[in-house]
């Protein structure tokens, strides 16, 4: 179990880290190969987007050729788009070669969780979990200082090429080690409901991404988008199909629905507070990018040394009372940054994001782990689907949001603009708070109903 385990966080590791790796060198990018920012942007926005695309395949493809298989197929296909991006001559090819990686990297996560879920079952997946978790939430926060460090003494190619060694050997012990999964009689593909939420899905997330980079919906690049986006996400989820490409049906479950709504909910309060937090160093406080990441090292150290334990709750008390608690840590962590100011000590800086990252570790993956442990084994791979999917719509929603209130009041001021924006990032938090009361009820509902089941039996 444990050695599965530690393989697939490499993939976990390597994808999520990719999300904000590159974003540091895009001005070296395009330096480099002559293109315009409106350009070298694309670079970060088509990975995030084929990433989108991608996700809803994974349940299906996953029945189809064995969930395993499906990992490192997507493994070794990220391992060698990384190479290639290294070796792109234009920004063109850069792209190109970036949508192949973003496509790999949305199998890798979801894939990987239903990995471990068929393999341990639902009795040790909170531990087992965990350890997932630490690379999930490990990546996005170390991209930007490891980023920092290699072009300090590097060139751009080495944000590509650092995945070549992790790749590798994650790919041979998952050779070794990963179970292929077991193919199933899948139905044709659901192309008609793949193509709605296969439009929708990466529209809604570029358009409230754009959104948070124009400070306005009036602009068409936001609004056409996010009109088409939402409109193909309400036909999917209107549409009625015998064999869907993502079975909704599991919302049915109080559990399940509670679980992965509440995950959304909290992504928006976690990723929306990562995007906050470097501004917050290199604008409010003058910080390099290499200075900013090693500040923001005690947030991931803070989660990383809890994770284990939030695992080891979950399997014991239930992901509703954990989530629960994490999430009124994260207000109690999240709230002095609306009241501190740009000439706060370091060392309480340092304090907060640390107790804040104990907070993401037991808000984070017990919300997760209750939802997959609330659907039988078959279902894993359309429950991994949908969390991680709400998940991503949920950080893009709250980064957006969170950055179009940073920078309609930076003009005002820093240290004003980044307390309101923290209030709002406390107010996110308290709705999440909210939606784990719901999941910790809802549980407590299921195990009241399972002894009146058996003595009915």
């Amino acid at each position: 179990m444990w050695r599965i385990s530690l393989v697939i966080v490499f993939g976990a590791f390597v994808s999520m880290l990719d999300t904000s790796l590159v974003n540091v060198g895009l001005d070296a990018i395009g330096t480099d190969l002559h293109a315009s920012l409106a350009q070298v942007q694309w670079v970060a926005s088509a990975y995030l987007i084929a990433l989108a695309v991608s996700l809803p395949l994974c349940g299906w493809l996953g029945r189809k050729v064995g969930v395993g298989r499906l990992w490192l197929a997507a493994f070794a296909a990220f391992t060698v788009a990384s190479g290639l991006c290294a070796l792109a001559g234009d920004v063109g090819w850069l792209v190109a070669l970036r949508v192949v990686q973003g496509a790999a990297a949305g199998l890798l996560v979801p894939a990987g969780q239903t990995i471990l879920g068929q393999a341990v079952g639902p009795q040790r997946l909170g531990r087992v979990m965990s350890i997932l978790g630490i690379a999930v939430s490990s990546g996005p926060a170390i991209g930007p200082s490891v980023g920092g460090v290699l072009l300090n003494s590097l060139s751009w190619q080495w944000l590509f090429l650092i995945n070549l060694p992790i790749g590798v050997i994650g790919i041979a012990l998952g050779l070794r080690y990963v179970p292929r999964g077991e193919r199933a009689e899948v139905p044709r593909l659901d192309w008609t409901g793949f193509a709605l939420i296969g439009l929708g899905l990466p529209m809604f997330v570029y358009a409230v991404t754009r959104w948070g980079e124009r400070a306005t919906l009036a602009d068409a690049s936001v609004l056409v988008p996010l009109v088409l986006g939402i409109a193909g996400l309400v036909a999917f989820g209107l549409r009625r199909r015998e064999h869907p490409l993502l079975d909704l049906r599991l919302f049915r479950d109080p559990v399940y629905a509670a679980a992965s709504t509440s995950s959304a909910f909290i992504g928006a309060a976690m990723f929306g507070a990562m995007l906050l937090f470097p501004l917050y160093f290199q604008i409010l406080r003058g910080a390099d990018v290499v200075t900013t990441g090693l500040s923001l090292i005690s947030l991931g150290v803070g989660t990383m040394i809890v994770l284990p334990l939030s695992g080891w709750l979950t399997d014991k008390y239930g992901g509703g009372i954990v989530a629960l608690c994490g999430n009124v840590l994260s207000v109690v962590t999240t709230l002095p940054f609306a009241f501190l100011g740009a000439g706060t000590s370091a060392v309480t800086l340092q304090i907060l994001l640390f107790l804040r990252g104990l907070a993401l570790a037991l808000s984070a993956v017990p919300a997760g782990t209750t939802a997959f442990a609330a659907v039988r084994r078959e279902q894993l791979p359309d429950a991994t689907t949908q969390v991680n999917i709400l998940q991503r719509v949920g950080g893009a929603v709250g980064g957006a949001l969170f950055a179009v209130v940073l920078a309609q009041h930076l003009p005002g001021g820093a240290e004003h603009a980044f307390q309101l924006a923290f209030w709002w990032v406390t107010g996110a938090s308290v709705v999440a708070v909210g939606w784990t009361i719901w999941l910790f009820l809802a549980q407590r509902a299921a195990k009241a109903e399972r002894p009146l089941a058996t003595v009915a039996t």
